[in-house]
Order: C-alpha cells, then sequence, then structure tokens
C-alpha cells in the first residue's frame, strides 16, 4: 500500500473517490440508497478524500455525500467545487463573487459542515477576472467557511494569477494515459509549488479497463456521446491501443483499471487519483490500484503506447473545450 500523499491540510491515500457518476454525467443517477450505499462502502474501505460538486446533480450530490460523511473520521477530506451549478434546469459558469458565496452557502448545508475541507473553482469564469473569484474564495476562507482552495482545469498561467492572491492546494485535472495534458506543465509546476495534482477520470472514463463501455450501449445523456474520441473514426481506432494496455495489465498481474491508476499515482508523490464508478466491484477494484507494483520497463512501455499524438479525437467537443483553459498538446 502507497503512504499517504498531502492535499492541502490533509493526508490522503492515494486513490479516492470521485463521487459524481453516482448522479451525474454518465446516464440514469443511482438510486440515492445504492449511492448511499456506495459512499459507505468506499469509508468502509478506508477511503479518506472524497469528492463533489455543487454541479453533479444539481446539487444532489453533495446532499448524498453529506448524509453519509456527517460523522466521518477527521482525517476524512472532503472536497467540492463551486463556479459551476445549476440554474433553472440548465448547467451555467458563474464564477462572481456573489455566486461563489451563494454556492458555498448551499454547499455547506448540502455536506452539513461548518467547513468545505477543499473548495475548488470548478471552472475558471473568463468574464470575471481569476483574482475576483478568488478573493472571493479567499474572504471565505477567512470567514472560517473553506480551509483550502483549489482550481479545477486550469492553465499554469491562470494558477500564477490566482496564487498571487492567495495559496492553491491542488489543480485538479483529467490525467490518463490517454489524456496527458497535465504533462504539457501543470505536472511540473505543481511539483515545484508543493501543490496536489488530483487526476479525475484516471480509467479514461471507462476506456482504460479490461472490458471498455461500447459507445453504442451508453446511455441517453451520457457525457461521452457528444465526446469525439468515443466516436467514429476515432474508437475503433483508439481500441487498438486499448487493447494492446490490456495485454500489457494481464502481464503485469492486475487488472486495466489497476494499471490506469498505478500509472497515474507514479508520476509524482505529489499526484491523487479520484476514480469514479457507479459499481461496488469497480469501487473495490479501483481502490487495489494502490497497492500494484508496476515494474519500470512496464512504465516505459505504457509511456510509448500512448504518446499524446497516438490517441485518436479531442478530449471535449468544441463548445466544452473552449470552457477549458488547461494547456493542450498542438493538433498532429
Amino acid at each position: 500500500m502507497l503512504p499517504r500523499r498531502r492535499v492541502g491540510q490533509f493526508a490522503v491515500d492515494p486513490v479516492g473517490f470521485g463521487c459524481m457518476n453516482i448522479s451525474h454525467a454518465y446516464g440514469p443517477p443511482l438510486d440515492p440508497s445504492a449511492a448511499r450505499a456506495m459512499i459507505r462502502r468506499a469509508l468502509d474501505l478506508g477511503v479518506t478524500h472524497f469528492d463533489t460538486a455543487a454541479l453533479y446533480g444539481f446539487g444532489e450530490n453533495e446532499r448524498l455525500v453529506g448524509e453519509v460523511l456527517e460523522d466521518a473520521p477527521r482525517d476524512v477530506l472532503v472536497a467540492s467545487k463551486c463556479g459551476m451549478f445549476g440554474r433553472d434546469g440548465a448547467r451555467v459558469i458563474d464564477a462572481r463573487p456573489e455566486s461563489l458565496r451563494a454556492n458555498c452557502e448551499q454547499t455547506l448545508r448540502s455536506l452539513r459542515r461548518q467547513s468545505v475541507d477543499l473548495y475548488y473553482l470548478h471552472r475558471w469564469d473568463k468574464s470575471v477576472p481569476i483574482e475576483e473569484s478568488i478573493g472571493a474564495l479567499a474572504e471565505l476562507v477567512r470567514q472560517g467557511k473553506v480551509r483550502d482552495i483549489g482550481l479545477s482545469e486550469v492553465s499554469v498561467a491562470t494558477l500564477r494569477r490566482a496564487q498571487a492572491v492567495h495559496p492553491i492546494a491542488a489543480v485538479q485535472m483529467e490525467y490518463s494515459l490517454w489524456s496527458r495534458n497535465a504533462e504539457i506543465a501543470m505536472l511540473e509546476a505543481c511539483r515545484l509549488d508543493g501543490v496536489a495534482l488530483v487526476a479525475f477520470s484516471p480509467v479514461g472514463r471507462s476506456f482504460l479497463t479490461d472490458v471498455p463501455k461500447d459507445p453504442m450501449a451508453l446511455a441517453p445523456g451520457d457525457i461521452r456521446r457528444a465526446m469525439p474520441r468515443f466516436q467514429a473514426p476515432h474508437w475503433e481506432r483508439n481500441r487498438t491501443l486499448q487493447r494492446a494496455f490490456v495485454a500489457l495489465a494481464h502481464d503485469t498481474g492486475c487488472t486495466a483499471a489497476q494499471l490506469a491508476i498505478a500509472w497515474v499515482l507514479s508520476r509524482g508523490d505529489h499526484v491523487v487519483a479520484i476514480p469514479g464508478t457507479t459499481r461496488v466491484a469497480h469501487l473495490e477494484e479501483n481502490w487495489g490500484a494502490s497497492q500494484v507494483t508496476v515494474p519500470q520497463e512496464v512504465l516505459a512501455k505504457l509511456d510509448d503506447l500512448f504518446t499524446p499524438h497516438a490517441v485518436s479525437g479531442e478530449r471535449y467537443p468544441p463548445a466544452t473545450q473552449a470552457e477549458i483553459d488547461s494547456e493542450q498538446f498542438a493538433a498532429s
């Protein structure tokens, strides 16, 4: 088992639990009783890092997390996000100070807490200077309503501007073998600054598993339906990579998902992963990744297999990509 890693004021196990899937984005949400059982199982396994957001289920995810983790041990980190949420049934990005303050008050009620352990700006609202948004979060820290501030899907330049206003404890980015944008600049910037890099979707939205979800079987409303990598002609091209990856995982003596997470954790002691799932068996499988030792020769093979330009298709459709501030590889 890998030792705990620092995320803000907490030392957490390297594998946490991204709670989004149980309420949001990947088809119908779990029944609330099943969702609560999933969170309880994660806690029983020993998970010490839970990640939610105002956006997920338009508040329902925070409420479920709050119901289960209200009396969680003091060493359990509960993170949430603001600045992207549901309004009148639609997703909006709004990081004006007054909106962030309102987000925080609702999050505290939903989580049943006096303060949020780690509060991310979910997206940089490009209509609002980052300094204003971080200034509002810094005031929440001074009021005791937030313990640490994080950023999500930003560039190093934006991180630097934010750090000039208040210390940043964590940057959350999609980071996996098939989404390696963090390696352009953010991975090293976080290491140098003592900032945690929190990797979401470390198993590539199910792509880096033994049996990836067939795009034709995705439920209506599943966000992967709009993602180019899950569409023709990219899907079949990427499946060639996936099949080679599964073979490497089996040769290593672990599942594909465990190898994917273990690779992310090998990128540095400042990196933690928050895989999500709707199945208890997958939760338990993901948790086991911190016990996987990956030989250096396998890590080298993975780096050679998943070069940034080997993956076919963009992460997001153009409209969503325009909302993202993080560095991107030039098109090949």
